[in-house]
């Protein structure tokens, strides 16, 4: 963290990263966590729980060794996104914002992606998968579920 300090004029603009490195090691950003990077910081505690609940990209609850991200913007929304997201569901047994019982998937749908050249996108904890259908997907959650990317 010191190292990472050092590369931000302000302790503020180290928020983000440092919270990308917290979640990394803890698995999520837990009120604990907060506590613990704001003071690490030096940065009031609203400060640190506004940035965490703003941004998606950080988990607010344990989530599944694979968390699956749909998008659903625009692009992917046009491209079949929701019917991606329905089939996830159905294939799962679980419903978006849900982890597996066996903690192995968490299904959350996400506004975007940023890669709408190649909707519809699923991100799968920091890989991309572009241009998804049902049969891709079912060929993912099989390699996954194997533990195979």
């Amino acid at each position: 963290m010191k190292k990472l300090k050092k590369r931000y004029p302000t302790s503020q603009a180290a928020l983000l990263p440092v919270l990308w490195i917290a979640q990394e090691q803890f698995g999520w950003i837990s009120e604990d966590v907060m506590r613990y990077v704001a003071e690490l910081l030096g940065l009031p505690y609203s400060h640190v729980y506004g940035v965490v609940t703003f941004y998606t990209m950080y988990n607010k609850k344990p989530v599944g060794k694979y968390h699956i991200q749909v998008c659903t913007n625009v692009s992917c929304m046009l491209r079949g996104a929701y019917e991606n997201l329905e089939y996830l569901e159905k294939k799962l047994g679980i419903k978006v914002g849900q982890t597996t019982p066996d903690m192995k998937f968490t299904l959350t749908e996400v506004e975007c992606l940023g890669s709408c050249g190649t909707a519809p996108v699923v991100q799968v904890n920091d890989d991309y998968y572009e241009d998804m259908s049902k049969e891709k997907l079912e060929k993912l959650i099989e390699q996954l579920s194997r533990d195979r990317k």
